[in-house]
C-alpha cells in the first residue's frame, strides 16, 4: 500500500493589489487557503469576496502581487500552464449558473466534453459517480428550472467536482436557502471535503455555517485580511472582525 497522498490546492495570496475601475479592492491582500481544508472568506458587501475567488481561479489578474497555488505563481504561467491550472480548479459560482437550455446531465458533462477525450460512455460513467457523490438520483433529463434551490446547489457542485479538482472554489454556497437545506449543504461540502480531498474555499456571510465547517477563515476588511481558525478571531481586537463575529455567541453550536 503505498503512501498516503499529501493534501493539494493549498493558496497563497501575497501583497496582492487589485483595483475595479477607479475602485481600489485590494490594497495588499496577504491570507492563505490551507491544503485539503475548508477555508471560509467572511467580509461585507463590496469587501471583494467573489472577486478574490476570480483571481485564485486566473478569471481576473492582479494589478500587483501574485497568487501562488501549491507554491507556483500563477501570474508567471504562460497560457498551456494557465490552461492545466484552471482544469484544477472548479467553481461553484452563485446561484449555481446552470445553463437552463440543456439537462441537468449535459450541464455536468460539459467539462468533461470540452477538456477530455473520454467517450461518452465514459463521460456517462463519471457524471453518474458524481451525481451520487453530491447525493443527486434520477436527475439526467432534467432541466434546471425543474430542480429545487438545494437541487440547484448539488447539481452546480456536481459540475464543479466532475474534473477532480485539487481546488473547489465555492461562491456563496449558502445563499437563497432555508436554513434546513444550509444544514444540508454544510453536510455535503464536509462530507466532500473528507472523501474527495479538495481543498474547498467558499465565500459567505453567514457566520452559523462558518463556525460549523470552517478550518481556516479569511475576514476581508479595508482592502486586506485578518485570518485564523475561528477560535482565535473570538479573540482577535480588529473592531471590524469583532463586528462581524458578533454573532458567534448566539451561532457556536
Amino acid at each position: 500500500m503505498g503512501e498516503p497522498q499529501a493534501p493539494r490546492g493549498g493558496v497563497e495570496v501575497v501583497h496582492l493589489r487589485f483595483r475595479r475601475g477607479s475602485r481600489v479592492v485590494f490594497t495588499d491582500l496577504g491570507c492563505r487557503m490551507p491544503a485539503g481544508r475548508i477555508t471560509v472568506v467572511l467580509g461585507a458587501s463590496g469587501s471583494g469576496k467573489s472577486t478574490l475567488l476570480r483571481l485564485v481561479a486566473s478569471l481576473e489578474r492582479p494589478e500587483a502581487g501574485e497568487i501562488r497555488i501549491d507554491g507556483e505563481r500563477t501570474s508567471g504561467m504562460d497560457a498551456a500552464a494557465l490552461r492545466r491550472h484552471r482544469r484544477g480548479v472548479g467553481m461553484m459560482f452563485q446561484g449555481g449558473a446552470l445553463l437552463n437550455s440543456i439537462t441537468v446531465f449535459d450541464n455536468v458533462a460539459l467539462p468533461l466534453r470540452e477538456h477530455t477525450r473520454l467517450s461518452e460512455a465514459e463521460i456517462r460513467d463519471v457524471v453518474h459517480r458524481t451525481f451520487e457523490a453530491v447525493g443527486l438520483e434520477d436527475v439526467d433529463g432534467l432541466l434546471p428550472g425543474q430542480l429545487s434551490g438545494g437541487m440547484t446547489k448539488r447539481a452546480a457542485l456536481a459540475r464543479a467536482l466532475v474534473l477532480r479538482p485539487a481546488l473547489l472554489l465555492c461562491d456563496e454556497p449558502f445563499s437563497g436557502l432555508d436554513p434546513a437545506t444550509v444544514r444540508l449543504v454544510e453536510a455535503l461540502l464536509l462530507d466532500v471535503n473528507r472523501r474527495l480531498g479538495p481543498t474547498i474555499v467558499l465565500t459567505s456571510h453567514h457566520v452559523p455555517s462558518t463556525v460549523r465547517i470552517a478550518d481556516h477563515v479569511v475576514v476581508l476588511t479595508g482592502g486586506g485580511a485578518v485570518e485564523g481558525p475561528v477560535a482565535a478571531l473570538r479573540r482577535s481586537p480588529a473592531p471590524a472582525v469583532q463586528e462581524f463575529f458578533a454573532e458567534l455567541a448566539e451561532a457556536a453550536p
